[in-house]
């Protein structure tokens, strides 16, 4: 069994920062540049480091100062024991890193937007490997078999969250151009009474609100398709038969190509957002903060 250190025959762990730098220098002032501390500061650091120690480990030498025969003797060890810190450090990095990053999500955000950001995320960081799992009904993080997620909250999460936003839970209707032009010129929202409509099932209402914020009453009899997923409403969308409600940036690309077209210009903004989540006590895991600052930007 490892022995206990006993801690109380240590110095003040963050003078020794300022006592390395100094000796090292031989100099206070470099040591503050190098440390982004007031000159005050190191001095203060060197003297608790003495106090504690019971040495002097430095004398003035005119205007410079040079380390006393106790403060050389102390140096080395001070010296190894950072070294041998910075590589404990770097080797939980390298652990970490070497464990794939969970990330949950829903099938239509993984397949229409993460998906198709993933490529260039681990060209540009390839020591992180990422595994992706999806959901279609659980809109609930899962921060015990997830590490980050990205969901829609209605309101923001709990503090013991960490939360990043990245868009707004905005619907709209898209179709295929050719429903489009059966449309007719300029139609109105009322217009896609008549057609069919794909709904998903853990959001019946979506359709509703839309057509009440249009001011056109809801008809439950309507043609609805129900589907369990945006992305089979979507593909249903595509045949050219049915009109699928979008609840996000989804279909940029088949927006941009002409592959669907918004039949009607009326869009209608939700409460809550999309965003990126992890539990707050791990968001400074170098894994995770790259992984949300790299999306949050996209």
């Amino acid at each position: 069994m490892t022995s206990k250190i006993d801690l109380r025959r240590l110095p003040p762990l963050n003078a020794l920062k300022g006592f390395e730098a100094a000796t090292r220098h031989q100099s206070i002032r470099a040591a503050a540049d190098e440390l982004c501390l007031t000159h005050p500061a190191i001095s203060h650091q060197v003297q608790l480091l003495e106090q504690a120690i019971g040495v002097a480990l430095f004398e003035q030498d005119g205007r410079h100062i040079v380390s006393t025969a106790e403060g050389r003797v102390l140096y080395p060890y001070v010296r190894r024991a950072f070294e041998a810190l910075t590589e404990g450090v770097e080797a939980a990095r390298r652990l970490a890193l070497d464990q794939p990053l969970r990330v949950q999500t829903y099938v239509t955000a993984s397949i229409r937007w993460l998906a198709r950001r993933v490529p260039l995320f681990l060209e540009q960081h390839p020591s992180i490997k990422l595994s992706l799992s999806t959901c279609a009904v659980e809109w609930e993080f899962d921060d015990r078999n997830a590490d980050v997620g990205l969901v829609y909250c209605e309101t923001r999460p709990e503090p013991h969250y960490h939360w990043t936003p990245l868009f707004e839970y905005s619907l709209y209707p898209v179709c295929s151009p050719a429903l489009a032009v059966r449309l007719g010129p300029d139609p109105s929202p009322r217009a896609l009474l008549g057609q069919k409509l794909t709904v998903i099932n853990t959001e019946m209402r979506n359709w509703q609100s839309w057509f009440e914020a249009a001011g056109v009453d809801f008809e439950p009899g309507l043609p609805f398709i129900a589907v369990d997923t945006l992305a089979v409403a979507l593909e249903l969308a595509l045949t050219g038969d049915a009109i699928a409600l979008v609840n996000g940036p989804f279909v940029e690309s088949d927006l941009a190509s002409g592959r669907l077209v918004r039949p009607v210009a009326h869009t209608l903004i939700c409460p809550g957002e999309w965003g990126l989540i992890c539990r707050a006590d791990q968001k400074d895991d170098i894994r995770i903060r790259t992984f949300i600052d790299w999306f949050a930007a996209r």
